[in-house]
């Protein structure tokens, strides 16, 4: 069975904290990527922060779910989740809460750590919200470690993110962990969301780094790196697919990368190999050849260079 993204959509939701995430697994699908999605709410129809209204929505209670799967709570308006009506909630709160037990993923997007809080999933437990909201969030929930200055804390199944780009991020993480890289790569890439941020640089892959830039041509030169790394890159080709001279080629990807073509592509072969080296079945020469490498020496000389 596919893995399914549970989103519930509570009155006042924010367009932006439904829709990012959304995207991300929408695109994924795309890709081939084994999910399916699912919407519901605490009634059939809710109007959204922006006043756009949602119908219709599944209630919450006739949602299936197991082990594996994720609960997507977007935020919603300051108003509403502070307002007795939210509070009211007896049942979802409920339901969430033996979701939890059950080991179903829980995610939230910026204020929806309240209503994970308020069902109880957050006790103890390191979490994050909207930076405006951190110390009200602590206040309210005291059992709970809220992190300020992070865009999103995971801990066992639980993950929470601090705003709408943030929720984009955790979501691009956890589809990461439940592929690989490489496919967290594509699906970023197709929504023209290079890097992907963590609250701890060093975890970011190499695929997401050095992104962060708007050059057309160099994007298409880095995608083509990643997408053909078994092969010999010659720099007239690599030139010529940026539409530029070799000599602007060299200079621009180097001032708008940070690295030397030679140094971005060694910095992707040490990502792959570490990715292939978790896998039992592939030699060190099958390995070399699969990042374009010609002998096992070469790879040892890369990884060497990462201590």
């Amino acid at each position: 069975m596919p893995i399914k993204f549970i989103f519930l959509i509570i009155p006042e939701v924010h367009l932006l904290d439904l829709a990012g995430p959304d995207q991300v697994i929408s695109e994924a699908i795309d890709f081939g990527a084994d999910f399916s999605i699912e919407y519901c709410g605490i009634q059939q129809d809710v109007q959204t922060s922006a006043g756009l209204g949602i119908s219709p929505l599944k209630h919450f209670s006739a949602i299936e779910h197991r082990a594996g799967d994720f609960i997507i709570v977007p935020g919603s308006r300051v108003k509403y989740i502070f307002s007795d009506s939210f509070k009211k909630n007896k049942a979802l709160f409920q339901w969430l809460a033996a979701a939890h037990l059950k080991k179903v993923n829980m995610v939230s997007i910026c204020l929806g750590a309240f209503v994970l809080a308020e069902a109880g999933i957050l006790k103890g437990l390191a979490c994050t919200t909207h930076f405006q909201l951190t110390r009200q969030l602590q206040e309210k929930f005291p059992t709970l470690k809220v992190q300020e200055n992070t865009l999103f804390v995971s801990e066992g199944t639980v993950h929470t993110s601090a705003g709408i780009a943030s929720g984009i991020d955790l979501m691009l993480h956890l589809l990461e962990q439940l592929t690989d890289s490489f496919f967290a790569h594509k699906v970023a890439r197709e929504l023209v969301v290079y890097k992907r941020r963590d609250g701890v640089a060093e975890q970011i892959s190499a695929y997401f780094q050095h992104r962060n830039h708007i050059h057309s041509g160099i994007h298409k030169v880095q995608d083509y790196i990643i997408g053909n790394l078994e092969q010999k890159h010659y720099l007239s080709h690599l030139a010529d697919l940026a539409n530029m001279s070799e000599r602007s080629f060299t200079r621009i990807f180097k001032k708008e990368i940070g690295l030397t073509l030679n140094e971005y592509i060694n910095k992707i072969r040490i990502e792959k190999i570490k990715e292939l080296l978790k896998n039992p079945d592939f030699s060190k020469k099958q390995i070399a050849n699969k990042v374009g490498l010609s002998s096992e020496k070469q790879v040892g000389r890369l990884l060497k260079t990462i201590g």
